[in-house]
Parts: C-alpha cells; structure tokens; sequence
C-alpha cells in the first residue's frame, strides 16, 4: 500500500503545482482560478462553472456538452473520454465515433483558463471544432459580441485568441453570424413597431436561452473548396483558405466579478498577444476620449481653415471627409480638393495637428468602383467571384449571347445589380439566362466599363463576379488583403487619425463570412505604423468578437430619412443597450445639422449625448455653416455641452433625466468650471385649416402642463408642409390666448420656410436659415402660463385655400441647478 499512497500523493503534488486539482470518476478534473472553479469529467464534459467567492454554480447541467466537440459529415460529435496528463499540462480527448484523437493544452493564469487545440489525428477529415455551447444560468445581461454574461453577482465569459477562432455557433457554412438588419425589409426609417422590445442582437458568441445564456466559439477547416449558400446566392463558391486549418485553435474561459470583466479581458489582450490599442495612454474600451464627437464635413486643401475653425469652435478635437475618394479601390482622393492625391492629404493632416485638430476620412472597405483600375480598363483576376463555368463554344468580339456549360453560379438574381461575367480581360454584362439547355447568357454587352472587347475559346473560363447593390464590385480574399493594406499605407503616409469601415460586410464576397470582415480590419491593423497602431480611431458597420479587440466603438444612426429628432430615434436608442452590454463606449450615430436645424434641436441631442455619455456625428457643410443664422448659438452649445460631458459633471439622477427624452435641458457655461443647468418642458401642437360656414371658429384649443413656475410663454411657430400644399399661402394675424387671459395678436405674416419664435421675452421671425427677418413689436404683455394646467387657444387666417398645418411648439423653463465641474 505504500507505493500507492506514495504516487497518490505525488500526483496530488503535481496538480496543486499545475493548479488543476484532479478528482477521480465522475468529476475528472478541476481547473481553478483564482475566483472560479470549471471542472469536466472524464468524457470531457463540463460539469461545473461555479464562483468560489459565491460558491454558487452558474452551469446549467441539463444541457451541458464537451468542453470541445467535432464536426465530421455533417454531424456535431461530442469527446467520448479525457484523460488529463499533469505533467504535461494538456487534456486528451477521444472521439472514437470518427476515430479522431484531440490534444489540448490548458494553461492557468490569475484570472482566465486558456485551451488549445494543438494536435488532431486525423485532421484533413474534420470540419471543424465546436467549443460549448457552454449552458449557463446568468440571463440579465448577455454580450452577444463581447461574449460576456452578466448578472448581479458574476459574470462568465469566452475570448477567442486568434483570428481564425470564430466567436458564436456555426450555424451557417457561411460563417455569417445572426443578425438584426435594420435594412433588410427596406424600411429605413427606423425600427419597426415590433421590434421594440426586443434586443437588436448581433452575433450569438453569447446567445440568451430559455434557461439563461450560453457561450461558444469555433474554429473551420478551409483547406478544400465549398459552394455554400451565401449573401443571397443559393450557390456560391468558397474557395480552399490555407491558414493551418482546425490545429492551433485557442479560446480563454473565465468567471469574475462584474468589476473584474474589463480588467480580464485586458489582460487576457495582454498576454495573449490580442490587438490592445490605448488612445490618449488609455486602454480604448474604457479610454475616455473613444466617445469623442466629430465634425462631418467636406474639406480640402483650400477650404481646410474654415472647416478647422468650425471644428474648434464646437470644441471638437476631429474633423472627419464623409467623401473623399474618387475611387474605392486604390483610393484615389478628388483631385479638386487634394490635387496631389495622398499628398495633399498629408498636408491637410499636418495643418489641422498645428490646430489641435485630427483628421478622419470615410471608408467603404473592400467596395471597388466601376472606375478604379482593379476593374478598367483591365479587371484584376481578384476581383470577388460567385463562382466558373467554362463557354460552351467560341464567340467573337461582336457576340451577344455566350454559350456557358452551367449556369449555376450565373441564373442567380437576387443579389446581382451589375449582371457582370469576366472572361480573360473582358467584362461583360448580360440581361437574363436561358429557361433551358443549352444554356447562354442573353443580351450581353460586350466590353462593359471600359473594357476590351475580344474573341474567346471554347472551353475559356467565365467567372460570375460579385457585385453589390452600390454598383461597386468586390475582391476575393488576396485582393481584400491588399486593399486594407492600401488602407492602412494612407493612414501611414498621411497621418490621418479616424476611419469607419462603413460597408464591411463586403468582405463577405471572399466566402468566409465574419472571419473575412475580421481579417480586413486585423489587415489594417496590423499594417498601421507604430506611432499610430491602436491610436486610429475606428468604427464599422458591423461588429465581430476579434474585431471587438480592434475597434474604438460602433456609431449606427443615419439622419436621412426624417427630421432631426426622428430618423432613426429608436433604433439609436435600441444601441445604446448593445453598447452596454457588450462593454463598449456608447454612440448616438449621425446627425444633419441642416439650414433649418434649431438650436433647440442641437440640444435635444447634446442632453441625450450627456445621458448616455455617448458621443456622435454631426454631418453638415461649410456652406450651411456659413448661412445659418444661429451657426455661433449652435456651435457654442455643442462646446459647451460636450466640455461638460468629457469631464464626467453629470449626476446618475441628472443622467437618468436626460435619458427619459420627457423633457429637454438648456446648459450654460456661468463662470469658471461652473454650469447652469435648466430643465425644459415642451409640447407640440398642430392647427390645421378648416373650411367651415363664414362665422364658424376655427381656432385649436390645445391642453399644455407646465411643471415649472408661472412665467412667459415661450413658443416657436412654423408651417408644416405637405405633399399638397399650397406653398404660397401665408398664416396671418396669429393669435394665442391662455387660460383666458387677452388674445397676444402677433402683427406677422407666417411664409413656408419662416420661423417665428419666442424666448419668453421678445418675438422674432427669421427664415430657413435661421437668420432674423425681424423682430414683431407686441402690442401687449406675452401671455403667461401658469404653474400646471394651461388650456392655449390659438388662432390665425390662411390666405388662400389648401394651407400647410401649423407646427406650435410650447416651451417652459424649469427651475436652474448649478453643477461644479470637478466635483
């Protein structure tokens, strides 16, 4: 027996030396951290995930699986037994199903517990390898991207440690993760009434379940050709990817506290060699300046100072090109605004850093214009491919339908705006394909995009090309390399200092769905100069869980499609929970401050900005600047307001306030480090015109609560034009009359285009533009409203018939509260 209790005791040893405590039986092994315990038996399935603060289990058994499954002809196959070799430090799992053996190395560190795969016998077999799903019982907050779940108590997360690990579930051969698409019914305003109350979730790294969130990554075996299902296309080919396949593998589990979460996964970055950029010296997902605001104006070398100025005037620290490539591709910049391409650039970024201001420009990735040299006058043979045939006979120069032996990857119509083939040097852009064999492409035109027209051969080969609904072509994986390459040497040559990777999701084109998104950034990334590497500020128009590690934050909100409070309100507000749940630094989107913008809506949006301490986009013009008539008042207020936000001078409660949308918020800067901040309490009203007996009333009686102190009424009057207006009718003899107090008659004529407001003290009328046509002499005292219930009559005659609706905004002040920055 003393020879037993000898080696018992030895082994015991070596696994308080490896901290992995060994448990025979059911319970095989147990790796600790030092705030969590994950424990499998010997097939390798988990059976527990338990907080040893808490000494709480978060595994939810009844659907726990192996710590690592396999994929071999379709079908998903657990580890059927693990043996643990301490010395060696590595787990060894049978799938006797496949005949397959796998090893794992399993390193321990403070905080996480890392797994790779580093051999598997056989291998050219396997499709790929499933880490979890791994069940838990934590459902309040589920990171579907970060790939954390949080509860009050504990959070539990996975991190993959290479790119090729895929973070979520294969539910695709595609690898293109689940998604809400705002866009993909064409609606888009905003999120629809459904959609409410529902998470917008991109990705499932994190996925909710009925009995809490599981957790999963995987890794696929490219090295032969597929044809999948891809991006509208029944048929699409994937081509073989030589990256080492399924071996090499790696993902870190941890359990922490919620405190803990960040500084983990910094870590994690750290040691595991992850992308970890620091803006200002900070890491960037808790950097303070990654929510910065920025300016979104054309400029060049000639107008720079002007929109230099505009930006300084704001307070802003980034001025950002919405457009400034002539072509997508090579990147040729507009030659009217930089004449020396790259060069001009360059200068413009050195003029504007002198200013304390940095430049961005705006990007749509791997999308490639007709007129870049990638597509004429010679097409690069990179360009993205659905997929072949080969022509089923010679044709000419002149010929108008092509023989094709399949036409598979051509007869596909959903997602094809250029209906474009490529045979040798030639583009060709055909109308329809035959019902029947022998198949052809009908209506071709020869030479398309200022390519050559040529004889082919029998037998040539005839690629489909992808396109996209831009009327841009896109690149197979080698040429997306290149062209983020191209991307990150403009960043090196020119110092440019933001980008938005707007139109990722055309690296789908390579076959290899979110793993190509991934590696166009990883690209630019890593092709980034030292003194700029991690310190770009960058975006996307989607996300991805390696990706997480690169980008600053996501910035969704377009303001095209409604007035500046509506477009996409919701949809703004439905990100700033993906943010929080994915632990990233929250954005509101784009805004237009456009020649009709108030100052009143500048502020709606600088309050909700500071409530969720999120910053934004404001896209306008030089133009615009330059005519509004409140362009000081405006950009007085977003310096003011973002100062204050960037410092932090904001309570929880205040925060919460402004998050509620109740109600608006006016702040002003009253001395040193000291600002006022006032409530507003508004309501809108419309007073439409009616055709009524000559006599009749036709005034609108309308029901406003102040819960603010008696005081003046402030308003803001305009005409709300329709389709079917009549937009020469004029809105005279305005009359407002409250809780039956003497009508104010306001001596104006009210025109399309004009606004009539009131501050609670003098009456104005300007136009479009904001700029003062007049200030109306009153005959008496404004109205007052009272404190609580106010019954506003309100009256007026239209000119002519057909009148456009008048919009009444009623405003009141609340009681100011003084903030001390620093407190």
């Amino acid at each position: 027996m003393k020879p037993r209790c000898f080696f018992k005791s030895l082994f015991v040893c070596l696994a308080v030396l490896t901290g992995v405590a060994v448990v025979p039986a059911v319970a095989q092994v147990n790796f600790k951290t030092r705030q969590w315990s994950l424990q499998l038996d010997n097939s390798g399935k988990l059976t527990s995930m338990k907080s040893l603060a808490l000494q709480k289990e978060f595994l939810y058994t009844d659907k726990a699986t192996a710590l690592m499954s396999i994929k071999k002809d379709g079908a998903i196959l657990p580890s059927q037994s693990c043996t643990w070799n301490p010395k060696k430090s590595e787990l060894v799992l049978s799938y006797p199903q496949a005949g397959v053996t796998a090893t794992v190395k399993v390193q321990r560190n403070d905080s996480y517990i890392s797994f790779e795969l580093i051999n598997l016998a056989p291998a050219e077999h396997i499709d790929l390898v499933l880490w979890g799903p791994y069940p838990t019982t934590i459902a309040d907050t589920v990171g579907e991207v970060v790939g954390v779940v949080r509860n009050k108590e504990f959070a539990i997360g996975i991190q993959a440690l290479n790119i090729k690990t895929l973070g979520g579930y294969p539910n695709a051969e595609s690898d293109v993760e689940p998604s809400y698409d705002i866009f993909e019914s064409g609606h888009r305003l905003d999120v629809t009434a459904d959609d409410m109350n529902k998470q917008l979730f991109r990705g499932d790294v994190a996925r909710p379940t009925e009995y809490g969130a599981s957790l999963q990554a995987y890794c696929r075996n490219r090295d032969k050709d597929r044809v999948i299902e891809n991006w509208g296309h029944a048929a699409y080919l994937a081509p073989a990817f030589k990256d080492g396949g399924v071996v090499g593998s790696k993902i870190a589990l941890f359990g922490v506290s919620n405190a803990e979460v960040l500084p983990t996964i910094s870590q994690i970055e750290l040691k595991e060699g992850l992308p970890h950029p620091l803006l200002d010296g900070e890491w960037g997902k808790q950097a303070s300046h990654a929510s910065e605001s920025y300016l979104i104006m054309d400029f060049g070398v000639d107008n720079l100072p002007a929109a230099i100025a505009a930006t300084k005037q704001a307070g802003l620290r980034y001025l950002y090109h919405g457009d400034p490539f002539d072509t997508w591709g090579h990147f040729k910049l507009h030659a009217k605004e930089f004449p020396q391409n790259w060069a001009s650039m360059k200068q413009c970024v050195e003029t504007a850093k002198a200013a304390g201001v940095r430049l961005g420009v705006h990007t749509l990735s791997n999308f490639i214009t007709t007129n870049d040299p990638y597509v004429t006058p010679v097409p690069d043979p990179r360009l993205g491919k659905v997929g072949y045939s080969t022509l089923s006979q010679a044709i000419d120069a002149n010929a108008k339908e092509i023989g094709i032996e399949d036409p598979v990857f051509f007869n596909q119509f959903q997602n094809n705006t250029l209906k474009s083939v490529v045979i040798g040097n030639e583009i060709i852009r055909y109308g329809s394909v035959s019902a029947a064999a022998p198949w052809k492409l009908l209506d071709c035109q020869r030479g398309a995009f200022g390519t050559h027209a040529a004889a082919h051969q029998q037998n040539d080969s005839i690629g489909k090309l992808m396109d996209h609904a831009y009327k841009v072509f896109l690149t197979d994986y080698a040429l997306q390399e290149e062209m983020a390459t191209t991307i990150a040497n403009l960043f090196n040559e020119t110092g440019l200092m933001q980008i938005s990777f707007d139109g990722l999701e055309g690296c789908l084109s390579s076959g290899m769905g979110q793993y190509a998104r991934q590696l166009f950034t990883k690209t630019w990334y890593d092709h980034l100069k030292p003194e700029l590497k991690g310190k770009v500020i960058n975006d996307a128009s989607t996300p991805g869980h390696y990706f997480w590690h690169i980008y600053t934050r996501m910035n969704w909100g377009e303001p095209w499609y409604a007035g500046f409070r509506e477009s996409q309100l919701q949809l703004r507000l439905k990100n700033q929970q993906f943010f929080r749940r994915n632990l990233m630094p929250s954005m509101l989107g784009w805004f237009s401050l456009r020649p009709e913008t108030t100052p009143e809506d500048i502020e709606w949006m600088l309050a909700m900005a500071a409530g969720y301490n999120a910053g934004f986009g404001l896209s306008t013009s030089l133009e615009t600047l330059q005519k509004h008539g409140k362009k000081d008042e405006v950009l007085g207020l977003i310096k003011t307001w973002e100062q204050a936000r960037m410092q932090h001078i904001f309570s929880e409660a205040q925060q919460a306030q402004m998050r509620s949308l109740k109600h608006e918020f006016h702040l002003e800067m009253t001395g040193t480090n000291e600002y006022r901040l006032t409530p507003v309490y508004n309501a809108y009203f419309k007073h439409s015109q009616q055709m009524k007996q000559p006599g009749e009333p036709v005034f609108s009686t309308f029901q406003f609560n102040n819960p603010a102190a008696s005081q003046p009424v402030s308003f803001i009057i305009s005409l709300a034009g329709g389709k079917d207006f009549d937009p020469d009718v004029t809105f005279d003899q305005i009359s407002i009359a409250i809780n039956h107090q003497d009508a104010l008659v306001l001596p104006v004529s009210l025109k399309r285009n004009q606004f009539l407001k009131c501050d609670g003290k003098v009456v104005k009328l300007y136009n479009k533009q904001w700029q003062l046509i007049q200030t109306v002499e009153l005959s008496k005292p404004l109205p007052v409203l009272s404190s609580n219930a106010n019954e506003i009559v309100f009256d007026g005659k239209y000119s002519g018939e057909n009148g456009a609706d008048v919009k009444l905004e009623v405003r009141a002040s609340g009681a100011p509260e003084i903030i001390h920055a620093g407190r």
